[in-house]
């Protein structure tokens, strides 16, 4: 098997495991391997991935960034739909797997590379979720998943593999003193998982989070924000235009020390099992109150009701891995119809862990004073009423014979 790859090119982090897996590759298939890095906004320093990939000998470091790239065209599409996961999940683990699958794909074919590595473990949802990003875009790759092939299934067995090879390893994970979870980090959010979090009954320590202050710690005073919509998609926050990505990470900044974004979810893995996870969403947690507030009023009844209805669809392709399946992209196209009217500005109130809409007005607003007031009109006959009424309910009248329904 191991002749039949000759360039691989890996996702790698600059990390332990990344770095064992560097290392393996090289061992057991005998082959070059590529590394790809990508900034999605995770807020840590990424030369030290390229000096570790140096120290390894790589020839060919791709260190890349998409933030930009990754909030206009995942993040926004993904808000346009009003995304959440089981309720309440904002996706911000499974929208970043597709860009980096994607770009994995491009640079195997600029390198001429056969196959494509991922760091992700076989029980979890990324391994599904990249895995299916590379066969949706390059049907014929190859596809190494270290983590379903190699023996090295304990801690111990990687720090052995790691002294082994003379790969560095840090103080806190050579003396057993890492963080009692695991993390994934982007632009959109920061997920905490696994180990001391395992137990859907621990609390997680106030010490973890890192975006977000406690809701009990934030200011006293009311911060008002208003943000501008164009087509869906926030442009501006105070009447200043920024960058999708500036714009998420303003937004992240305001909302996070206003104590707003925290998640404790127990979720629904795709591949069968339940999961305790912990998440800071800050910023995604105000686009989405905006969004809706913002639609609210440009929306027709129908569209809107529709769009509801389709989104735990959506929100389930997405969190399994579905980004680049044809039906995702079929009703991508269906929910950016709806937003073209999807314009105008939403002022918020932010206090304490809370998000609070104070206003919305748009120059495409179907809302209509003059239809809703309980002042006098001329515009609505409220003796159309009647009729209106009458016609939904003859099924009813019709149907009441039937003691079943009684």
């Amino acid at each position: 098997m191991s002749d039949q790859v000759k360039k691989v090119v890996l996702a790698y982090s600059g990390g332990l495991d990344t770095s064992i897996i560097l290392k393996w590759l090289r061992e057991q298939y005998n082959c070059e391997v590529v590394t790809f890095t990508a900034d999605l906004g995770q807020g840590e320093e990424l030369e030290p991935a390229r000096k570790k990939a140096e120290m390894f000998g790589v020839k060919q470091i791709f260190i890349e960034d998409l933030r930009e790239e990754f909030v206009r065209d995942y993040v926004f599409p993904m808000f346009r739909a009003n995304a959440l996961y089981e309720g309440v999940y904002l996706l911000g683990t499974s929208i970043a797997r597709p860009l980096i699958a994607k770009r994995q794909i491009e640079i195997a074919k600029e390198v001429g590379a056969d196959a494509v590595s991922h760091g992700a473990t076989g029980k979890g949802n990324d391994q599904v979720r990249f895995e299916l990003g590379y066969y949706g875009l390059k049907p014929d790759v190859k596809v190494i998943a270290p983590w379903r092939e190699w023996e090295l299934n304990s801690r111990t067995a990687l720090l052995d593999f790691a002294q082994k090879h003379q790969i560095p390893i840090s103080a806190d994970k050579a003396g057993g003193d890492e963080p009692p979870y695991s993390t994934d980090a982007n632009l959109l959010h920061i997920s905490y998982e696994g180990k001391a979090l395992e137990d859907p009954w621990t609390k997680p320590n106030e010490n973890m989070f890192m975006r977000t202050v406690s809701p009990q710690n934030a200011p006293d005073a009311i911060t008002t924000i208003e943000i501008e919509f164009e087509k869906g998609d926030p442009v501006a926050i105070n009447g200043e235009r920024m960058s999708p990505a500036t714009l998420l990470t303003a937004l992240n900044d305001v909302a996070g020390k206003n104590g707003i974004g925290r998640l404790d979810l127990v979720e629904n893995r795709y591949v069968g099992m339940k999961s305790r996870g912990v998440y800071e969403t800050p910023g995604g947690t105000i686009m989405l109150t905006a969004h809706r507030a913002m639609e609210s009023i440009t929306l027709d009844r129908n569209a809107g009701h529709l769009k509801d209805e389709l989104m735990p669809r959506y929100a389930e392709m997405i969190y399994n891995g579905y980004w680049w399946s044809p039906e995702r992209q079929a009703l991508q196209r269906l929910i950016d119809d709806t937003q073209r009217s999807v314009n105008g500005t939403v002022r918020l109130d932010l206090y304490k862990g809370n998000v609070t809409v104070t206003g919305r007005k748009s120059p495409n607003s179907i809302y209509s004073e003059e239809h809703v007031t309980f002042e006098a009109d001329t515009v609505y006959d409220q003796h159309d009423a009647e009729g209106f009424i009458k016609l939904n309910a003859l099924r009813l009248r019709l149907g009441y014979g039937n003691d079943d329904l009684k």
